[in-house]
Order: structure tokens, then C-alpha cells, then sequence
């Protein structure tokens, strides 16, 4: 690992969330040239909300995002494709019914370099993405990243319902171009200690905040800690604290206008609404089991 004075990738303070309602809070991290740094954290603490918005996917909510040591606000497609950034997603975005050869030509990708980093994908560059299995599938999304020399890669859930041997020639790739190219990589993961194995440091983050950073060989000596007192349970997940944060506020308004209505029957004499705080409960539960009767349908 090379170390700089001055971080490839830093944010500051960054909140980050949806519909203006943050879901990440206060995150500081940085990234160096050639180092591989993994987010860990359990389900819903807002990791991938974190990586999406430094990928410019989503707006900061407040904060900086810093390449570097230049503010950056580009979006997305700007940074993958001029910005110097690779970018996997949880959902590997592979064309389905183009080959194997022309997603990595679509992405701007080398396939000669593409299949230096994952020979096995060589006699199956004219088979269709979706006929891909899920390791070729991301194999091919992290070579069509990776064979772009970018100075940065943000990869998401790379070992997402794949087997161990796979994941390993994923995280080894990326190791790789740390080393080799100078790439750095920040990874987002569930499975800690396969992360930590292929990592310089490590940030953990739950319920949206970093709660430790530690250098990865520190924190496979606490790895049993770690998981027993961070990654055993769930966070609360972004949809879940954006539907409590919409209660809250509705039940806000409520109070409010109840408090407006009082005031106005005492200085007019006149009865503004028969309406009472306990009725506002009462409607208000039944709009939420409308709503949990809605999301369960769409389970089904």
C-alpha cells in the first residue's frame, strides 16, 4: 500500500438519505492510492446509501465529498465516465441481452485487459449476460470496472449470494489493482472477515455513523468482538426510519393544528373542529394499516 498526505477519496461530515431525510450521519472517511478499505456494518446501516451518494448517485443531504482534495458535485455518469471512478453496484447493472464482449465494450472497458484479470471469461464472451451465471455475471461487472484503470473503484456487496472461491478471485482482483495499478477501493460488505482479509483498514457503520475504523490486521484479532457486539443484529433499515421520521412529522402537524383550532374557538367564541387528539390517533392508525396492508400485497 502507497500512503499520501492526501487522500484519494475524503468526505466530511457527509449526511446523506432520501427525499431530503438523512439516513447517514456525520461520516468522515478517507481512501488512499493503492489502499483497499471495506465498510462493514450489518443490514440497513447505511452503507450502501454512503457509497451511492460518494459515487454521486444520490445528493448529500448536507457535507462534502472530496477527490483529491477537490469538492466534487458532478453526477453519476460523470464521475464513472471522466472521473476516474469505477463503480459495482449491488446489482451489477449486466446488460442481459448483450454478450459478455459487448458489455465490457459498452462500459468503455478493455477486453483484452478485462480477460487478463478473469481468463475464465474468455469463451463465454459471446454468450448473453442473462445466460451469465451470478460469479460470471459479477465478474464481468468487476472487470468492465476494473479494466478502465480507474484511480478509484466503490464496489457494492461484491460477495452477494456467490460461493467462497468466487469471492475470493473477486476481492483478489481488487487487491490487485491496489497493489499493482495503485487503484484504491472502498468495499462495501456484509461478510467481515473475507473483506478484512484483502483490506488495509476498516470503517464500521451502524444506524447511519461510523462507529470504529481500525486497520484490517487490528481488526481480525477483534474480528469475534466485532461481530458479536456490531454485525450480529439489524440496523434499522433506510425504509423503515424514513416511514418513522414521515409518522413523526405528520403526528407533528397534527398537534399543531389542534393547538391553531383551540386557540381560535377561545378568541372567536366559535367552535373551529370537533376534532380531538385522540381522533387524530385514530385515524392515524388506520392510514397505517392501510399502508402495512399495501406492503404486504406488494410482498406477495
Amino acid at each position: 500500500m502507497t500512503t499520501t498526505t492526501r487522500p484519494l477519496l475524503q468526505t466530511r461530515l457527509l449526511k446523506a438519505g432520501y427525499y431530503g431525510r438523512e439516513v447517514v450521519r456525520a461520516v468522515n472517511l478517507s481512501v488512499q492510492k493503492g489502499e483497499v478499505v471495506c465498510l462493514l456494518g450489518p443490514n440497513g446501516a447505511g452503507k450502501s446509501t454512503t457509497l451511492l451518494t460518494i459515487a454521486g448517485e444520490l445528493e448529500p443531504v448536507d457535507g462534502v465529498v472530496l477527490f483529491n482534495n477537490v469538492p466534487t458535485y458532478t453526477p453519476m455518469h460523470q464521475r464513472v465516465r471522466t472521473g476516474g471512478i469505477g463503480l459495482v453496484t449491488e446489482e451489477r447493472l449486466v446488460f442481459t441481452k448483450m454478450s459478455a464482449r459487448d458489455n465490457l465494450r459498452v462500459g468503455g472497458g478493455s477486453v483484452d485487459k478485462a480477460l487478463e484479470l478473469f481468463p475464465e471469461l474468455e469463451p463465454r464472451l459471446s454468450v448473453r449476460g442473462g445466460m451469465l451465471s451470478g460469479g460470471e455475471q459479477q465478474m464481468l461487472a468487476l472487470a468492465r470496472a476494473l479494466s478502465r484503470n480507474p484511480s478509484l473503484l466503490l464496489a457494492d456487496e461484491l460477495s452477494l449470494g456467490l460461493a467462497p472461491k468466487i469471492v475470493d478471485r473477486l476481492l483478489g482482483a481488487v487487491r490487485d489493482a491496489a497493489d499493482n495499478n495503485g487503484t484504491g477501493a472502498l468495499i462495501v460488505e456484509q461478510h467481515a472477515r473475507k473483506a478484512l482479509k484483502y483490506s488495509d483498514r476498516m470503517y464500521l457503520m451502524a444506524r447511519g455513523q461510523i462507529l470504529l475504523e481500525l486497520p484490517a490486521d487490528e481488526a481480525m484479532i477483534r474480528i469475534d468482538e466485532i461481530e458479536e457486539t456490531y454485525l450480529s443484529g439489524t440496523s434499522e433499515t433506510e425504509e423503515d426510519h424514513i416511514e418513522r421520521k414521515r409518522r413523526f412529522d405528520r403526528r407533528k402537524v397534527w398537534r399543531r393544528q389542534r393547538v391553531r383550532e383551540r386557540e381560535i374557538s377561545r378568541l372567536t367564541g366559535k367552535l373551529v373542529s370537533t376534532r380531538s387528539e385522540a381522533d387524530d390517533d385514530y385515524y392515524f392508525d388506520v392510514e397505517q394499516r392501510r399502508r402495512d396492508n399495501q406492503e404486504r400485497q406488494k410482498r406477495r
